[in-house]
């Protein structure tokens, strides 16, 4: 169970950071929007691991 919550993070944070560039006119395969889903992704992996923990207690 602790493993779905952290993938799940991680993909709808990497979603979500790849998918904000476009919001402003920029390319969805652009620089920015590969670093924002990289930064997206670690944000959601670590989201995913708290919601893990909090729900595991």
């Amino acid at each position: 169970m602790e493993k779905s919550f952290i993938w799940l993070g991680v993909l709808v944070g990497s979603a979500a950071g790849s998918y904000l560039p476009t919001l402003w006119g920029a390319s969805a395969f652009s620089g920015v929007s590969i670093l924002f889903g990289s930064l997206g992704g670690a944000l959601g992996l670590w989201a995913g691991f708290v919601l893990s923990q909090r729900i595991g207690e």
